[in-house]
């Protein structure tokens, strides 16, 4: 069985929000496991989205949809990258600067992709 790593090692972005869906996945379960579900329930929800909508723009119908998609990916970081600025600014929350660290360099991929893709279209 190929695994998600194998198949799409050429794609950076794919990979980075892949590996920062599973990260958010297992911080999540930390703050579940100190009873702060609101919070977990929504940095769940859109920071595991991030990667679904950048897998899902891989199968744009056109180069306007792709960049629709990846708006959408943008939105759902904005929004995880809001959860993660409150988590960190809650004295009884878990430490997440890998995350928001982690979500800097995603926001500038997104960032960059969509500014290519519109300049060249």
């Amino acid at each position: 069985m190929i695994t998600f790593n194998e198949k799409y090692k050429n794609n950076a972005i794919l990979l980075k929000t892949f590996e920062f869906a599973k990260n958010i996945v297992v911080y999540a379960e930390l703050l579940e496991s100190k009873r702060k579900f609101v919070l977990a329930n929504q940095v769940l929800k859109s920071g595991t989205s991030i990667g679904a909508n950048v897998k899902e723009a891989q199968n744009a119908e056109s180069k306007a949809d792709f960049v629709h998609k990846l708006k959408i990916a943008m939105k759902e970081a904005d929004e995880t990258e809001f959860w993660l600025f409150l988590c960190n600014e809650l004295e009884s929350y878990p430490d997440c600067i890998f995350l928001l660290n982690e979500l800097s360099e995603i926001l500038k991929i997104l960032n960059k992709i969509i500014a290519t893709t519109k300049r060249n279209n």
